[in-house]
């Protein structure tokens, strides 16, 4: 058998492959329509739901589940949902299935592809060619599948492909399963499970059947589920060890959907198509079948290239990273598009959620963010509070997290709303009449946003900060506020970004309303975060029911979280006085290779004084991930304070771990979180949750197009004020404005200041004035050559255990105002068990903690600080690795006698290290040769650690032949 290849190839046109069902095998796609929406991953296991109005399955877990649709990090085992076939040459008998799962042999050649329209399997085994495609029908809650297979063999070999679609656990109340020969279709007919007198009206004309139909008649069939597994399970099920499977119903057994079709092969593919999916009753199968094998045949007979031009490609962009470039112009406004087009598939969308995800479709799809404003204002109450959850059909109620009370609401108002008008300039959704929830009374929209605004005012604490209650944009800080007293410093800044922002729509859209007294409380919130909320390096997060400030310096856990950072810099506290200070901190404290965590250190234990975000996974979730929407909100800070650099590397290292090994996904979506606690489980971080319903997409692809391009309106105009570096080099970008045609060249060249020229005329400002539908703007743009930066220093602090790394490490990092990395705060909790036992680790061992140390450095020094990494370094080649970063690097060996280094591990207290180990420590140094640039101290030096900073200070000021 070959060797599978584990490598992931990024594609042109919108793919994305694996080729590997081992290497990432969680890797999933997803496809959507009005109807419906799924998500599969390379081995064919599939979460898939429907509207019918509320979110239903159609293919069930082996156990009745609670009513979500995915959980983060999904697990799948043998019986999880899926779709996969069985394919069994009929002269050997051999039996393998595809895409990879039950049998899960290892195939000779294997390709995923993810596609926007279609998911797409190739595979070759045992001399087969089989072509594997699942797309969604364009109207109806549909699968449409095709199987085609091909004889490599040129023997002509006779298969039979069993399509084995599960239908799993349905209804413990009643549920069926048979074959109807005249649809030549198996249909599960089923009662959705209650209790309540109340839900049979809500239920009984919803959808309670589901079907397998496919374009040929099959040759046997079985709905039995456990009659076809036998006592072998899937890996090698009973059903198909027979000649024919054995044409036998469920009867209030667990059902499936078993076709088999026996097919002659030769070098020509033979096709199969079938179509699955909920319907009302087994009547409707003659009718579901002529109209959807057809539609379903001619969806897989045309190309891709034949597809409809995709709606949702309004901004395309070219550079020299090709990656980038294809994640920007085609993934991520897939999936804005997705939250705008179905929003997450529900009826009642969280407030938050739903105009977050509308910032994104300003770009896309204008109307429905307009809609989606309007429609979230009629539900308003005329108190100016806004619901938790806004109804989005007639039959919907708040459900689950949309009956608990959250507090933020009401601030993202002006924020869809500035987007919207920025994109639009249509004004005229300024005076549009909108009732309320609880009165026929009519107001206007701007009437509808000042009492937002005054009603989350109003609910502030003696000291000017604002009620929590039972969470703000954190759902899970649920015992912050319960009793009415805790405050969130993060809603305090939350409702001064907002004040910011409405202030900065009614100027510049000459809305004919006062400001003063919101002028007036944009400063009162600003002072009282900055008196009672500022840490001396942070801001904290809040203040408890019973008076506890919490995120803060003095916390053992949940020191410093990274929201209130964020917020602060949008909300105008900018001056460098906590600038220069807040960046220290979360770059040392939250920053990690996959972005920036939301809190650290991670709780591990639950905290009554804020909640079950203290009860979740160190590292998973709003506990200390990187949460990616939280990480998006850091970088749109970043662009819009002045830091546009830091801001884009940012927005690379969110990419870069959407692409890495460790996320373990394809890159065609942000997932809501990356594994964090990078200090913790190190060897964990950076794993995608593959949950794709994020705010996170909405706010990445506003940055990109207002920030880092700078194409923002204002009134009629088009502002031009990119922010990319040089080292982006020269960019090419193609942007539907307001249905108008924008080409944009952006050059670096020999200049001081920016020019626009637009239509070959040099602009007198940096605009398009009175941007006109329907026109063709060429625009030339050029910008100066960034600045040369300094170069940060690297400073490795080395020697055994006991040699004093960390203490001289952290006391070096302070002197120099440098970031501080502790080497043994990246070990494997694994690594870290073995040595507490006395047992060295090996050189693979090691190998995954020095990439972790090299990875973290680099970042800190791309960040542009000096930074001091303390760890053993015993080999020459360990140090090479880490000083290969930079040429701008100074080691620091530190040599006690063994005496002193047996003294100091003795006394020791609370490190895991075993001093048994020291010997096999010592014996393995290799002390710096004189091209390493070292500074060494050996024990008689090591009494006075002031002196011995201010000789390491000396060591790292001087000049050598690397230094620049």
């Amino acid at each position: 058998m070959k060797r599978e290849v584990m490598w992931v190839k990024a594609m042109s046109n919108a793919q994305q492959s694996i080729n590997s069902p081992s290497s990432k095998p969680n890797a999933s796609a997803f496809l959507w329509n009005q109807h419906m929406m799924l998500n599969v991953n390379c081995r064919g296991y599939l979460i898939a739901q429907f509207m019918q109005p509320e979110p239903s399955k159609y293919a069930f877990a082996p156990n009745i589940e609670a009513k979500t649709f995915m959980q983060p990090e999904h697990p799948y085992f043998a019986h999880h949902p899926g779709r996969f076939f069985y394919i069994k040459d009929e002269a050997s008998k051999t039996v393998f299935s595809v895409p990879f799962a039950p049998c899960n042999e290892a195939l000779d050649k294997f390709k995923f592809t993810a596609t926007p329209k279609q998911v797409i399997w190739q595979i070759e085994h045992l001399g087969f060619a089989i072509d594997l495609c699942l797309q969604l029908a364009n109207d109806a809650p549909f699968e449409y599948w095709q199987i085609s297979l091909a004889d490599l063999t040129g023997q002509n070999r006779r298969v039979s492909v069993y399509s084995y679609f599960t239908l799993g656990y349905m209804s413990w109340m009643n549920q069926t399963a048979n074959y109807y020969p005249d649809e030549d279709s198996i249909v599960a007919q089923y009662v959705t499970p209650y209790q309540k007198l109340s839900d049979y009206p809500k239920l009984k004309d919803t959808a309670q059947c589901t079907f397998l139909t496919s374009s040929h008649k099959p040759d046997s069939w079985c709905a039995n589920q456990l009659s076809f597994e036998g006592v072998k399970g899937l890996h090698s099920p009973a059903g198909i060890q027979t000649v024919s499977l054995n044409n036998k119903p469920a009867f209030y057994e667990t059902p499936v959907a078993i076709m088999q079709h026996r097919m002659k092969l030769s070098p020509k593919h033979q096709r199969r198509q079938f179509v699955f999916g909920p319907c009302h009753r087994s009547a409707e199968m003659a009718s579901i079948r002529k109209k959807h094998v057809s539609l379903c045949e001619k969806a897989f007979s045309s190309t891709l290239a034949e597809h409809a031009p995709l709606t949702y490609e309004n901004f395309q962009l070219q550079s020299r990273d090709a990656k980038f470039d294809d994640f920007i112009n085609h993934w991520l406004p897939r999936q804005v598009y997705y939250h705008g087009d179905v929003n997450r598939l529900t009826t009642d969308p969280q407030t938050r959620n739903y105009l977050q995800d509308n910032i994104g479709m300003c770009f896309l799809r204008p109307s429905s963010a307009r809609e989606c404003l309007l429609r979230s204002l009629e539900q308003q109450f005329a108190s100016g509070e806004m619901p938790d959850g806004i109804l989005i059909h007639p039959e919907a109620e708040l459900k689950y997290i949309n009956q608990i009370p959250h507090s933020d609401h009401c601030i993202w108002l002006p924020l869809l709303l500035e987007v919207y008008l920025d994109q639009t300039n249509d004004t005229s959704v300024l005076h549009q009449m909108l009732a309320f929830q609880d009165s026929s009374e009519e107001k206007s929209l701007i009437e509808h946003i000042e009492l937002a605004l005054h009603w989350v005012l109003s609910k502030r604490d003696h000291r000017g900060l604002c009620f929590i209650e039972q969470g703000d944009w954190c759902d899970p800080m649920n015992m912050v506020g319960p009793k009415g007293k805790g405050v969130s410093s993060w809603l305090t800044l939350a409702t001064a970004t907002a004040i910011k922002v409405w202030i900065r729509l009614v100027n510049d859209y000459k809305v004919d309303v006062p400001t003063s007294d919101f002028a007036h409380s944009l400063r009162e919130l600003q002072q009282a975060v900055i008196q009672h909320c500022w840490d001396g390096n942070w801001f904290a997060r809040g203040i408890t029911d019973d008076n506890e400030l919490f995120g803060i310096s003095s916390d053992k856990e949940g020191r410093i979280y990274l929201n209130p950072q964020s917020w602060a810099l949008l909300a105008g506290i900018d001056s460098d006085e906590y600038k220069s200070k807040m960046l220290m901190s979360v770059d040392q404290h939250l920053q990690t290779p996959f972005g920036n965590q939301m809190l650290a250190p991670c709780y591990t234990q639950m905290d009554e004084r804020i909640g079950r975000v203290t009860q979740k996974f160190p590292g998973s979730a709003e506990n200390g991930s990187v949460y990616n929407h939280a990480f998006a909100f850091w970088i749109y800070a970043m662009f819009t304070s002045g830091e546009a650099d830091k801001g884009l590397l940012n927005l690379k290292e969110m990419l870069s771990a959407m692409h890495s090994e460790q996320a373990g996904q394809l890159p065609i979506y942000l997932p809501n979180y990356f594994r964090g606690a990078y200090t913790q489980f190190p060897e964990t971080a950076g794993r995608s949750s593959h949950l794709f319903n994020t705010g996170t997409a909405a706010w990445i692809y506003r940055i990109v197009i207002e920030q880092l391009f700078g194409l923002r309106g204002c009134g009629k105009d088009l502002w031009l004020q990119p922010q990319i570096p040089s080292s982006m080099g020269n960019c090419d970008v193609r942007y539907r404005f307001r249905n108008a045609d924008i080409h944009l060249k952006i050059e670096f060249g020999n200049t001081l200041t920016p020019k626009l020229e637009i239509n070959g005329r040099m602009a007198k400002d940096l605009r398009i004035e009175n941007v006109k539908e329907g026109e063709q703007y060429a625009l030339k743009f050029q910008l100066p050559y960034d600045k040369q930066q300094r170069q940060a220093k690297l400073i490795l602090v080395c020697g055994v255990s006991g040699a004093g790394k960390s203490t001289l490490g952290q006391a070096l990092a302070e002197k120099l105002g440098a970031v501080f990395i502790e080497g043994d705060a990246l070990h494997a909790k694994e690594a870290i068990a073995k040595m507490a036992e006395g047992v060295a680790l090996s050189e693979d061992e090691r190998a995954p903690w020095l990439a972790r140390l090299q990875l973290t450095a680099a970042q800190k020094l791309a960040h542009g600080y000096d930074t001091v990494v303390s760890f053993s370094g015993l080999k020459a080649e360990h140090r090479a690795l880490l000083m290969s970063i930079n040429v701008n690097t100074k080691l620091v060996m530190l040599a006690p006698s063994e005496s002193i280094l047996q003294e100091r591990l003795l006394s020791r207290k609370g490190h895991f290290f075993s001093p048994h180990l020291l010997a096999s420590q010592l014996a393995s140094l290799e002390m710096p040769s004189p091209s390493e640039n070292t500074l060494v101290i050996d024990g008689g030096q090591q009494d006075n650690v002031q002196q011995l900073l201010h000789q390491m200070h000396d060591f790292i000021a001087k000049q050598t032949p690397n230094d620049e």
